[in-house]
């Protein structure tokens, strides 16, 4: 049946014939080791090519020189040994039907003085960018020259590694400071005039069209417009598009804002709550100011968006980066006209703020992303059909029932609420954070077309399990709120699910006490500032929330700044007692014997959750393996073979927060490598 659909599309790219308008837009996921583009690196961009994209971009922010420190996990394509890492992944992405290329760059001020080398940071001129924290030297005309040559050559590289084409990155890095006025305070020949700022970008440009040949593809990502009095704005963007096209550039991938600050790159590539697609249709403005094609990429999220903006003709070129990473089937899935089975991107942004908190790029909710290696993104069958019982419907049992059921297994799954979500119901009732409940609707979509049968109101015990002679007992009952801090009088303390739930809307001061660090506290003050206007946040942390990302946590900070909420790091809680119509609270400081005494009308606790394992220590005596899962066994994605109790009547295993109190990738990974061998 023939396929009419725009994003479906082939395009032409100069010499490069994609086969569809859908592309994973250069990003860096922090998979390279020693810097290289290895097994995991090359994997995660196969799996892409697999899933139907049109065109995947590795080394977001590949590096041209020596003397541009790795900030994040960068590639470093300036070496010779990148090569044949370059060719095997090139041959294996072409081989599944879709081209490859790379962004290639010198980070100029965008990085650190105190990683890899330690070799001083440059950029055009002597200035320091607060997100990296780099102050940098000018450079001077010897290093542009040695610049220059630098990206001729790692263009070239590129090309002998069997890409397809690379992609100049200019905003925010040293290409663009010079021609940005915010960031050339320059007295020479390269600042001044509009000639003089473009001149070193535009010699880069050339060196590289020379080094590459006429038929090799070269773009550019760039900012038209960054937002602020003393930068860039349309008009000069514009111009300084028909010059570098002029110099050679084939493409042109559209961004507006910039990137120096949490706040600034959060408005660039936003998080969940904030629209979808925001830029697009600048995007679309400024493809009818140039003469190359257009590529654009910020929150274009789901294929709706995607589809509309080829058809509509806002772009050539449509880049769906963290969709793919939610979802890398994404464009086979079109293909084959199931949309509704596309796991949706979230907006977590654990996939950007991963790289800083993990160490690696990750999706919330697809566990095999980066793990390709180890983890298949589509569960294979299993060689025999079990009867298995999973006990909770939270994002753990809802992604073992899923795996379970695409296993091929029979499946029922025990709920004591009324509804499937678990933690998740809560996490999504602010604004900001409404989006998540996708993992749960994408679930349970997913379990019904698995014939996965729910039981919901229903407190599941040994006796049931017995009952219906289940091989397999997933146990995945979740946590309740933990107020327990090793806190005196800590009963007396509301927990922060009593705040998001509605039960308990705390009126006058509140003192909320964060010894978690995660998004709950925050969302609990959010959701407190609908009614009090004297909140303030305290934590034994050295900063506010330290396991929220950057991405999101600018929108938290604004969000706190904007309520008066005041923030108090370092302190910790030893003591409450109710005082009066109100509470006492002592907080001392590690390592101090000072006492800070504080009185407020309520006290919040956030401290994590606590098991809810009571059926599970119920059920471990009557089991095989006693509840242990074999770690070796684990890791490995092999089926549990630790059998200590000869006389058991099932196999039995807890996932997520029935073990401890974590994330939502977490639970998920737990679910999906324990399920996928079961």
């Amino acid at each position: 049946m023939q396929n009419n659909d725009p994003l479906l599309s082939e395009f032409t790219l100069k010499n490069v014939t994609l086969r569809n308008r859908i592309v994973s837009t250069s990003h860096e996921p922090a998979y390279s080791e020693n810097g290289l583009p290895t097994d995991r690196y090359r994997a995660y961009h196969v799996e892409k090519a697999k899933g139907g994209v049109g065109l995947t971009m590795i080394g977001g922010s590949a590096l041209v020189s020596a003397d541009s420190a790795p900030a994040f996990g960068n590639l470093q394509l300036y070496r010779d040994e990148a090569v044949p890492h370059l060719r095997r992944l090139a041959d294996e992405v072409h081989e599944h039907g879709a081209a490859v290329m790379t962004q290639i760059t010198h980070l100029g001020h965008r990085t650190s003085n105190y990683t890899h080398d330690w070799i001083p940071a440059l950029s055009a001129s002597a200035v320091r960018e607060s997100a990296h924290r780099a102050f940098t030297r000018p450079a001077e005309k010897l290093d542009l020259d040695r610049i220059a040559r630098d990206f001729a050559d790692t263009a070239a590289r590129c090309k002998e590694g069997g890409l397809d084409g690379v992609e100049l990155m200019a905003y925010g890095h040293l290409l663009d400071s010079f021609w940005t006025p915010t960031w050339n305070h320059r007295d020479d020949e390269y600042n001044g005039s509009f000639e003089n700022r473009m001149r070193f970008p535009l010699q880069v440009i050339r060196a590289v069209r020379d080094a590459v040949g006429d038929d090799f593809v070269v773009g550019i990502r760039m900012t038209f417009d960054e937002e602020r009095k003393t930068g860039l704005h349309v008009d000069e963007a514009v111009r300084i598009a028909g010059v570098v096209t002029e110099a050679g550039i084939d493409f042109i991938s559209v961004i507006k804002g910039f990137i120096d600050t949490d706040a600034e790159l959060a408005r660039m590539i936003p998080p969940m709550g904030t629209p979808a697609a925001p830029h697009l249709e600048f995007a679309g403005k400024i493809k009818k100011l140039v003469d190359v094609p257009v590529m654009h990429a910020a929150r274009i999220g789901d294929v709706a968006t995607a589809r509309y903006a080829i058809a509509e003709g806002l772009l050539d070129l449509v880049g769906m980066t963290r969709a793919l990473i939610a979802d890398p089937h994404l464009p086979r899935k079109v293909a084959e006209r199931r949309e509704d089975a596309i796991r949706p991107c979230v907006g977590a942004n654990m996939c950007i703020d991963g790289i800083y908190t993990s160490g690696a790029a990750l999706c919330i909710h697809n566990p095999s992303t980066g793990r390709e290696l180890g983890l298949p993104h589509v569960p294979a069958e299993a060689p025999k059909t079990k009867n298995v019982a999973v006990i909770g419907a939270g994002p753990a049992g809802l992604e073992a029932a899923r795996v379970l059921g695409e296993r091929g297994h029979t499946v029922t799954v025990f709920e004591a609420s009324p509804s499937a979500g678990g933690q998740i119901l809560l996490a999504s009732v602010t604004a900001r954070r409404r989006d998540l409940i996708g993992i749960i609707d994408w679930r349970i979509e997913e379990c019904k077309r698995r014939n996965i049968h729910f039981e919901f109101n229903y407190f599941a015990d040994s006796a049931d399990v017995l009952q219906r002679d289940f091989d397999t007992v997933i146990v995945a009952t979740g946590g309740m709120p933990n107020t327990d801090a090793g806190v005196d009088g800590h009963e007396l303390a509301i927990d922060t699910w009593d705040i998001l739930s509605g039960n308990v809307k705390p009126k006058g001061s509140v003192l909320v006490y964060d010894d978690h660090g995660g998004n709950q506290a925050l969302d609990a003050v959010e959701y407190m500032t609908k009614y009090s206007d004297d909140i303030h946040l305290v934590t034994p942390e050295r900063t506010i929330s330290p396991d929220v990302g950057a991405l999101t946590m600018a929108g938290y900070m604004q969000m706190l700044a904007e309520n008066d909420v005041r923030l108090t790091p370092a302190q910790r809680l030893v003591s409450i007692e109710k005082e009066g119509a109100g509470y006492k609270s002592t907080f001392t400081v590690d390592g101090s014997s000072k006492r800070i005494e504080r009185r407020t009308d309520s006290v919040v606790i956030e401290h994590g959750t606590a098991p809810v394992d009571d059926v599970y220590a119920e059920l471990q005596k009557l089991s095989f393996n006693l509840g242990e899962i074999d770690l070796t066994d684990l890791l490995a994605v092999r089926e549990q073979t630790n059998k200590h109790n000869p006389d058991g009547r099932f196999w039995l295993y807890r996932i997520g927060d029935a073990v401890s109190s974590r994330n939502i990738h977490a639970a998920i990974l737990d679910a999906y490598r324990l399920c996928s061998a079961i």
